[in-house]
């Protein structure tokens, strides 16, 4: 009984020993979907005569798949389809030229966008 119950012991604390070395204290955020949610601040929309504008709009940053969707409150049509890359740590960065003038930086805290297609802008400046 006793050599049973200490075999149970050592086969427990060698599984709590094994959980704890495989838990991964370098999981970066960029990779995890933590920026997805919802940033408050300053967003603006510019489309030819049709200007909107709201001090405490909001973005929802929503991940499917590989891609980021931006929803933007008060009237401004949404972004779709962007895709980024890493920057450094807990980071991601959209910038291209291709499409028009395209810049996004979103980490866990703040959201910025300056991005224009089509002759049409959109700006946000956010906060969690």
């Amino acid at each position: 009984m006793k050599r049973n119950l200490k075999l149970v012991t050592i086969i427990s604390l060698f599984i709590v020993a094994i959980s704890f070395v495989s838990c991964s204290k370098n999981d970066d955020p960029a990779d995890n979907d933590i920026f997805v949610g919802t940033y408050k601040g300053r967003i603006t929309y510019l489309d030819g005569n049709v200007h909107k504008a709201a001090d405490n709009g909001s973005v929802t940053v929503v991940k499917a798949g590989g891609s980021y969707y931006f929803r933007f409150s008060d009237g401004i049509p949404n972004l779709k389809g962007v895709k980024f890359k890493k920057e450094g740590d807990h980071t991601l960065v959209n910038i291209d030229f291709k499409e028009g003038v395209t810049f996004i930086r979103i980490n866990a805290s703040t959201l910025n966008i300056l991005y224009t297609m089509d002759g049409k802008i959109w700006t946000a400046n956010a906060k969690r």
